[in-house]
């Protein structure tokens, strides 16, 4: 019978990499906050909003992704477990089978528009292929498949098989 020597390995810890986490609403500021003084590294988006009362105005920050932040972890069981402890943290944004993460340069980009103070507004998530509906103008309720320029919009009529694609620059969409 032939000896064999148990060799074992050394796994390097894994690298933190940025995670979406989904808060419960209005708590984002307090689970950041909690977050940070476990030592996490945190990034809550915020925006400079102004705010009207009856007798006057104030400029608030309010998160720019409402019930959503970003921790920056080695994704073991022993961290996602300190993260999902936090007052105000549901859980972490991904498959089903554990957390997804988000490439470094997206968080970056985030960062620096809104360190920059680039003027920017919230719109629905579009991917190409999708079928999407015109919002307001001449073209409003028009509906067809987001082609890969993301400037033209493809209307088919199934039963003949024709196409005609538009130009929708300008044009706010939505999912249909």
């Amino acid at each position: 019978m032939e000896n064999c020597l148990a060799t074992t390995t050394h796994l390097r810890p894994a690298e933190p990499e940025w995670y979406a986490l989904q808060i419960k609403p209005r708590s984002e500021k307090k689970a950041e906050l909690q977050l940070r003084a476990k030592g996490i590294e945190t990034y809550l988006p915020l925006v400079r909003q102004v705010r009207w009362w009856s007798d006057r105005r104030k400029i608030i920050e309010t998160p720019l992704f409402a019930g959503y932040e970003f921790v920056r972890i080695p994704l073991s069981p022993t961290t996602k477990l300190l993260v999902l402890r936090t007052s105000g943290v549901t859980h972490f944004v991904g498959l089903p089978s554990g957390a997804t993460p988000i490439r470094s340069a997206q968080i970056e980009s985030l960062r620096l528009l809104l360190d920059n103070n680039a003027e920017c507004s919230i719109r629905p998530f579009l991917r190409t292929g999708q079928r999407v509906r015109i919002l307001g103008g001449s073209l409003e309720g028009v509906e067809g498949i987001l082609l890969e320029d993301g400037k033209h919009l493809v209307v088919s009529i199934d039963c003949i098989q024709r196409s005609i694609a538009v130009q929708i620059e300008g044009y706010d969409l939505e999912p249909a």
